[in-house]
């Protein structure tokens, strides 16, 4: 009979109510000002997934101040070749150099800030994720021809930023390595150093040489090598990451050569401007010519 006084049950419950009122009380707050979980996630979305505008290239040539994407492009021939994880349809297509969503913080209270890290996307559609520019460092003018050997910059808003944050790397260490290949890193910072330099060089190795100066054609497949460790930025597909929007792909420097010393489809990259053609979209989009 004692062990139910009508004390402790109110007392339980007017704890309760207390806590209630706490919560209730937060949650006004946190929706006044937009803080929400939800409503942080909506926000992020909206800014990464803004559509953004490329660059059109006249005469078929990337261009310093050009805002272009960078893509690896699917490069297997048949459903029947590579291992079975490379044949995984997951793994197949086409994908786009973008700021990686995994480590954006929707928890706290500050503003979604830009993250540093980066990974491909199964978008090769520009928004503000995906979308590069690409920056002189040696003084040519905005406008310029990009050449191959030529030291650059790639520059990104992410969608979030208010400034360019620039694509870079640096050896590995016992404790700074890619998370899932444990290879060499790639990442944003908003200095300008020797780690964020990078040239174009020709696909074809044996032409590298008779290519050195000249201009870096759009929408072709070329290497991308970082200065400072003259590693290749690559997307090998069997290493994912998870976001907030699926499953990527991480993205590294590493030279990934085959028996005759040629780079992999895994270093291939092809800078993708806009289409010049009333179709709109990139050049990815343009109707292909047919012989007559």
């Amino acid at each position: 009979m004692a062990s139910y006084r009508l004390g402790v049950r109110i007392g339980n419950w007017l704890e309760d109510e207390y806590a209630h009122q706490d919560l209730l009380r937060d949650f006004i707050r946190k929706r006044e000002q937009g803080q929400l979980l939800v409503q942080r996630l909506a926000r992020l979305q909206e800014n990464i997934f803004k559509r953004v505008e490329l660059s059109v290239s006249s005469d078929g040539f990337v261009h310093f101040g050009d805002t272009v994407l960078l893509m690896n492009p699917d490069n297997k021939p048949s459903d029947l070749e590579g291992t079975s994880e490379e044949r995984d349809p997951e793994m197949r297509g086409d994908v786009t150099l973008a700021v990686d969503m995994e480590e954006v913080s929707l928890y706290s209270d500050e503003p979604l800030q830009i993250s540093r890290g980066l990974s491909a996307v199964k978008r090769v559609d520009p928004i503000g994720r995906n979308a590069f520019c690409i920056v002189s460092v040696d003084g040519s003018a905005v406008g310029e021809p990009l050449r191959y050997g030529q030291n650059f910059l790639l520059g990104t808003k992410g969608g979030v930023s208010d400034k360019l944050f620039y694509l870079a790397s640096d050896h590995k260490t016992f404790k700074d390595f890619a998370k899932k290949s444990r290879l060499q890193k790639v990442f944003l910072t908003a200095e300008v150093s020797y780690l964020a330099l990078w040239q174009a060089k020709s696909l074809d190795p044996q032409l590298r040489l008779e290519h050195e100066g000249f201009p870096v054609p759009a929408d072709t497949k070329i290497i991308i090598t970082h200065c400072y460790t003259n590693r290749n930025l690559a997307v090998p597909r069997t290493f994912c990451v998870w976001s907030y929007f699926g499953r990527e792909f991480e993205v590294i420097c590493h030279n990934y050569l085959d028996s005759h010393r040629v780079e992999e489809d895994k270093n291939h990259w092809e800078i993708i401007t806009a289409n010049p053609g009333p179709e709109d979209g990139t050049m990815l989009d343009r109707p292909k010519a047919f012989p007559e």
